[in-house]
């Protein structure tokens, strides 16, 4: 079947960059800026702008510049690291000749800058929002799947009552739907996008870039809700050597140990290991059912870096995952019940390797022209069962991206494009049936930068892709950005997104019940008989900086919306016995809006406020529905407070309102479920303490009003009987969870002194 093109918004899209830029271009004035001293040698990254103004550049390789005139000053600045400072007055657009003369060298400077927990440029095209350790440690977490407690963009939702995995969701949207990159290569897909975020421990992520709406053509064709890429720790940034305990009141208890080291003048590496144990039963709700699984988890990973004196940059890894969990029934016995024992339980083993590297190269004759090369590929075996279901699952996944980056004319107009290729070959065996196939999909892209000018600024960029299956298709996304002013920027985004839906992998939390799969797909060859799941996604942002005494603040608003040329529709209220998987037939759609403040109450004192509306329609059988198990209205409330003795204190409140709750009414009546869920709240809070710099402890509670849903497990008492479903879930599962944490890091072990970075993430 060909995919059907919606060709006009790709149109707009190639067109507007033209449209926009033929409307900005301004008469330039053109120069060269030299050395005082020898006039033979021009300065090249020279900065000049307009004085009172933001319109600024930088001179080239020959020392040569263009800047737009401009009405709002007749004098530039033009300045350079070791010469003095001069101001020009300019009279005409005649070529101006620059001489600079070289000045006094300051022994030291000390930039005192207090870190946001949470970042973003009011310069970039696209709002970007950088997470570092400071924001990564308000959340009593140990995980990934863990660290967005604080963050009211992203919503975290447990899948069912029994695996324990958790999931996130953007824009009123699945997780699949967010791209999750580990810098910049494609890492939770496929296989793992159920369990990936538990394969990351928390001690390992150096930050985080999240960003709602179209990402970048770069790093591929398939986000649509957003992209969250994560950084790992550096083997030149790290500790030494970085220790961490972590202990829960749910008998969970786990080990990290970090090494970084330098090998000779130009390698450097790091090892990073984790452990996880989870032994003892525990069943605080009386169901019969294990609140969390049992088992272990060990995970390893071993990163390369060399860097020469030429701007060659090379590293390269291999990660390692095992993970072996058992949960369901408290009298389940995985050596003695297996698939079809007596009691229901659910047995998960998965055994990952991956490994990567990256080679690239900088010019620094030519700053604004680079290469770079990334190749990665990975292995990924699941065996599970769950009760009497069986599901088995391997991928074996390379994929590889040339880029090469550049400019058209000067600094203003950069351009990066490239070539990638993905390639995935999964075999699915659920119930015995097989559901295997293999993906390949060359692409090219291009991608083009407007900046320079004092307001505006752009990214706009295509590709194009071949799926062996789906064949040819197209994928545009824009960035524009507009500053009023210093303080005011307004951002706009608009793009397309197109992704294979694994259907079993994504929704294994379904497994965990007695509904029957049925997937209405036709005879071809194409995944799961499914079309591809296509969408546009458009939004805006309006951010607002300001400062009351000393106390910087800003707010915030985000509009986006998103609709389904195609999507996989996931039927629960069709019958309470199945859940149906076919193609869209009518409209489906997320809107989503958001308003949240920052504000430095006090000194060292941050309060975070939000409130979150997600409208999320979908033309199931039954006809358009609103998504079920998703709240429409969030209210989020994060305080942070630090003390000059080195204390940190956090508070985070989530309410959440009603949720549509599925069909169950052709259940028993005493299996039955309301038609809506009541609204909650959650709060978490922990405090951390330094000494010395050397040791750091941590104290947190998760839930600290212990609000549990009532009853997560229907029909929990008949776990084979037909109405038993785990899978309803809609509030927390866990009740309070206690938590501590101790860490210790150590700089360099050839220093007496030590450093901590972190403590748990």
């Amino acid at each position: 079947m060909q995919i059907r093109h919606s060709w006009l918004p790709v149109v707009i899209l190639l067109l507007a960059p033209l449209t926009i830029y033929s409307q900005i271009e301004r008469t330039l004035l053109k120069g060269q800026v030299l050395d005082a001293d020898d006039l033979e040698q021009p300065l090249a990254g020279a900065n000049l702008f307009w004085l009172g103004t933001n319109i600024g550049t930088a001179s080239e390789v020959d020392g040569t510049f263009e800047i737009p005139l401009t009405d709002e000053s007749k004098k530039i600045v033009v300045s350079f690291i070791g010469y003095l400072t001069d101001t020009i007055n300019v009279a005409d657009d005649s070529f101006l000749s620059i001489s600079l003369s070289s000045g006094a060298k300051l022994e030291n400077v000390h930039v005192i800058h207090r870190r946001k927990a949470m970042e973003f440029s009011f310069l970039d095209p696209a709002k970007v929002e950088k997470i570092n350790e400071k924001e990564l440690l308000k959340a009593a977490c140990c995980n990934l799947s863990e660290s967005f407690e604080t963050n009211p963009s992203v919503d975290m939702a447990f899948t069912d009552a029994v695996t324990g995995t958790r999931q996130i969701q953007m824009l009123g949207l699945a997780g699949p739907y967010t791209q999750i990159t580990r810098e910049n290569m494609p890492y939770i897909r496929g296989l793992s996008s159920s369990y990936g975020l538990t394969f990351v421990p928390g001690t390992w992520v150096e930050g985080m870039q999240l960003s709602k709406g179209a990402g970048s053509v770069v790093n591929g064709f398939e986000s649509i809700a957003g992209q969250i890429n994560i950084e790992l720790r550096k083997p030149e940034e790290s500790d030494k050597l970085y220790l961490n305990l972590y202990g829960s009141s749910g008998a969970r208890f786990e080990a990290n140990a970090n090494y970084s080291t330098k090998v000779g003048d130009k390698w450097s590496t790091a090892l990073l290991l984790h452990g996880r144990t989870n032994q003892r039963k525990m069943d605080r709700n009386d169901d019969g059912f294990l609140d969390e699984p049992n088992g272990t988890q060990l995970i390893a990973l071993n990163r390369w870096e060399y860097i020469d004196d030429n701007g060659l940059c090379f590293q390269f890894g291999i990660n390692g995952t095992s993970i072996d969990n058992f949960g369901g029934q408290t009298a389940f016995d995985p050596d003695r019940d297996a698939i079809g024992g007596d009691h229901w339980g659910l047995k998960m083993n998965i055994q990952r390797l991956e490994g990567w590297l990256k080679l690239g190269k900088a010019y620094e004759e030519i700053p604004w022209r680079s290469w770079a090369m990334q190749v990665s590929a990975s292995d990924h075996q699941q065996n599970s069962y769950f009760g009497r279901r069986s599901y088995l699952a391997a991928q074996k996944s390379l994929y590889s991206n040339f880029l090469y980056q550049s400019i058209i004319g000067n600094t203003n107009h950069q351009i990066l494009m490239g070539l990638s290729f993905q390639y995935d070959d999964y075999i699915e065996e659920f119930e015995e049936l097989p559901y295997d196939r293999t993906e390949k999909v060359p692409g090219a892209f291009f991608e083009y930068t407007f900046g320079g000018h004092d307001k505006f600024s752009m990214v706009a960029g295509i590709r194009t892709d071949h799926h062996n299956q789906f064949g040819l298709f197209m994928t545009p996304r824009v960035h524009l950005r507009y500053g009023f002013s210093d303080q005011l920027v307004w951002r706009a985004s608009a793009g397309r997104g197109l992704r294979t839906a694994n259907v079993l992998a994504e929704n294994n939390g379904f497994m965990a019940s007695a509904r029957s799969f049925t997937i209405l797909g036709d005879d071809t060859k194409k995944p799961f008989g499914l079309d591809p799941e296509i969408a546009w996604n458009a939004g805006t942002n309006l951010v607002y900086s300001f400062t009351t005494g000393q106390h910087p603040g800003s707010f915030s608003v985000d509009l986006y919306h998103t609709i389904f040329q195609n999507q996989i529709v996931i039927d629960i209220d069709h019958s309470s016995s199945d859940v149906l998987f076919y193609n869209l037939d009518g409209k489906s759609f997320a809107t989503s809006a958001q308003f949240q403040l920052d504000y430095e109450l006090a000194t060292r004192f941050d309060v975070r406020f939000a409130y979150r509306y997600y409208n999320v329609k979908t033309d199931y059988i039954n006809g358009l529905l609103e998504k079920p198990l998703l709240s429409k209205n969030r209210l989020f409330l994060n305080l942070a407070y630090a003390t000059k003795t080195d204390w940190s204190f956090d508070y985070t409140l989530n309410w959440q309102g009603k949720k549509r709750l599925p069909f169950t009414s052709s259940n028993p009546i005493e299996y039955q479920l309301t038609k809506e869920s009541p609204s909650f709240l959650v709060m978490n809070a922990q405090t951390s303490k330094k000494w010395q710099d050397k040791f750091e402890v941590y104290l947190g509670v998760e839930n600290l009003l212990n609000y549990r849903q009532p009853n997560p497990i229907i029909a929990s008492e008949d776990p084979f009987g037909p109405y038993f479903d785990s899978s309803l879930i809609w509030g927390p599962i866990l009740g309070a969870i206690f938590i501590w944490a101790c860490a210790i890091g150590y700089p360099d072990c050839q220093e007496t002194g030590m450093k901590i970075i972190s403590i748990m993430n």
